[in-house]
């Protein structure tokens, strides 16, 4: 029997399936040259069509915008968290760590090997900004929520339970390549959903991590982890 999910829970899905599925095709594209059209355009139509419809949404949102930013010493937690989840994503990266071989659709470099500036800022601007904000709607104030009751919207994080927890995060790693680093990422930001009850909180802390990561990436050339 389909399961129906509320309109609370399609405006925190849709932004993320859409955004995750032009991800896909534009890394398909990055690997078939015949498709006739930009793989970098893809991630580009992503990011603005997902942005677009979280901002068409956001009175939606009300972890979001109904709450208070959080107080500067959660703010301080997250940003060490972020800080710390950053490094164990570049450490944990041996053989065995691995889901599968990482793929860099996303290359911004020409034949020369120069880099396209605009390309690297719209893609920094989506993992850091765009995706901490959708992700952690969807990962966990919808579908950790979702766990532990359907009436998910009624669920105060501070009451979800270990198996709420435990399932969310091994669907979070299943989307991911280095699915320890996941799992450690998960399990981060829902204990400082949870702790917090604020999920500006898991929000901050996935925005660092992806933002060091996004420069470190640009720096090191590593494209796979983008």
């Amino acid at each position: 029997m389909p399961i129906a999910l509320s309109r609370a829970a399609w405006v925190r899905c849709v932004p993320f399936a859409l955004f995750t599925a032009l991800l896909v095709l534009g890394r398909a594209a990055a690997s078939n040259g015949a498709w006739g059209f930009d793989p970098q355009s893809v991630d580009a139509v992503g990011v603005l069509l997902a942005s677009a419809l979280l901002w068409v949404w956001r009175r939606e949102y009300g972890e979001l915008f109904a709450q208070t930013w959080p107080p500067m010493r959660e703010v301080a937690l997250a940003v060490m968290v972020g800080i710390a989840l950053f490094g164990l994503w570049i450490s944990l990266d041996a053989p065995w760590m691995r889901l599968g071989e990482a793929t860099a659709g996303f290359r911004p470099v020409d034949a020369h090997g120069n880099v396209s500036w605009s390309l690297v800022a719209l893609r920094w601007v989506g993992t850091a900004l765009l995706v901490p904000v959708m992700e952690e709607l969807f990962w966990r104030s919808f579908l950790m929520r979702w766990f532990q009751a359907p009436q998910f919207e009624a669920v105060d994080p501070g009451r979800v339970g270990l198996r709420a927890v435990v399932l969310s995060t091994f669907v979070f790693m299943l989307a991911h390549t280095l699915w320890l680093a996941a799992i450690c990422a998960g399990l981060a930001f829902a204990w400082l959903y949870i702790r917090s009850g604020r999920l500006w909180s898991a929000v901050i802390a996935h925005a660092v991590t992806n933002g060091l990561l996004g420069v470190w990436v640009v720096f090191s050339g590593n494209w796979g982890y983008w």
